[in-house]
């Protein structure tokens, strides 16, 4: 089959993904074997083409967001049939969805109903996991006395699902950073019930609207350069949860306020064995969520057909760190 693939970990001006014939995927007992139809293209992915190298020999196939259709069912599978319309996520460790055919693991899978094209399920998966994970950790619900958040990126494909998410599913205030006129304008679509300026002072903006402090902080992105000013937004007992890396962290800086720190790596289940299936009951929900109008996807850019050309265009797009929403390569 064919597949977008790479030998060398490199920088996007030595681009260096190609299509090639590869091996056909072999599922295990768990997985199913799904067709690929579209993927979603994130910044980790881009970040793993820069550090990571292949094994002697080998090729490395990038991308664990995808929707498709099951061509078939492993014995140890269970709630799918071939035919099914499907989205989900992987496995970093394996080969992932940049490709005709991906074997997943059925956990980390759930079926999509037909009034959800293809593009628009590619968008939710990681978006939709990340921040359930890294908001209600292994809960239904915000810790206890969280009454606002402050979703740090809110523009981009996590901070989009991570503010619907909150407005559909909790009473929380969310206030959403985003620096340029038509972030700020997605971030208000998103449902952000305030939007600030993150490369002004988070502090003096959220006492100009009257808080004078927040309970949790959701940050995406730079979260070392940004710690100083989080930690002095939040409240005593407050959170932080990140999904970024963010180098050393001043512990010492926590201490004052008693504050919790969650990090979080949609792929940490399943790398480490645990049960993932939570994950594929997450996603069942945000489907049908996406259906009764409670969430939207979040496609911004469309492009077409399983290309070099193409994933190079989504690689630049995503580079920038200046998209909106979540850009999407259809097969």
């Amino acid at each position: 089959m064919k597949a977008l693939a790479y030998e060398k970990a490199h920088p996007l001006d030595a681009f260096a993904i190609s299509l090639d014939d590869i091996a056909e995927p072999e599922p295990r007992d768990g997985d199913l074997l799904v067709e690929v139809r579209a993927i979603g293209i994130n910044p980790g992915e881009t970040a793993i083409r820069q550090t990571r190298s292949a094994d002697p020999g080998g090729r490395v196939v990038l991308g664990w967001e995808f929707a498709g259709v099951v061509v078939a069912t492993g014995p140890a599978t269970a709630g799918f049939a071939v035919g099914d319309r499907v989205m989900g996520t992987g496995d970093i460790t394996r080969d992932g969805g940049w490709a005709e055919r991906v074997a997943v693991d059925h956990r980390v899978v759930a079926t999509i109903a037909d009034e959800l094209t293809f593009a628009d399920a590619a968008s939710l998966p990681i978006g939709v996991l990340t921040a359930w994970e890294a908001l209600f950790r292994d809960q239904d619900t915000l810790p206890a006395g969280v009454e606002n958040v402050l979703v740090i990126g809110g523009a981009g494909g996590v901070g989009s699902m991570a503010t619907q998410l909150l407005k559909a599913w909790t009473s929380a205030f969310v206030i959403s950073t985003a620096s340029r006129p038509e972030s700020r304008e997605w971030a208000t679509a998103m449902g952000a019930d305030l939007v600030v300026d993150h490369h002004v002072d988070l502090a003096t903006q959220l006492r100009g609207a009257g808080i004078d402090d927040v309970d949790l902080v959701f940050s995406t992105s730079d979260t070392g350069r940004r710690l100083a000013s989080i930690v002095e937004v939040l409240r005593p007992f407050g959170h932080l949860a990140f999904i970024d890396s963010p180098g050393q962290l001043d512990v010492e800086t926590f201490v004052g306020k008693s504050l919790s720190l969650h990090s979080e790596m949609v792929f940490s289940k399943i790398v480490a064995g645990r049960d993932a299936s939570s994950q594929g009951r997450i996603l069942a929900r945000s489907a049908d969520d996406v259906v009764a109008g409670r969430l939207r996807p979040i496609v911004t850019t469309t492009l077409r057909g399983l290309t070099p050309e193409t994933m190079r265009t989504a690689h630049t797009l995503v580079e920038t760190r200046r998209t909106i929403g979540k850009t999407v390569i259809t097969l």
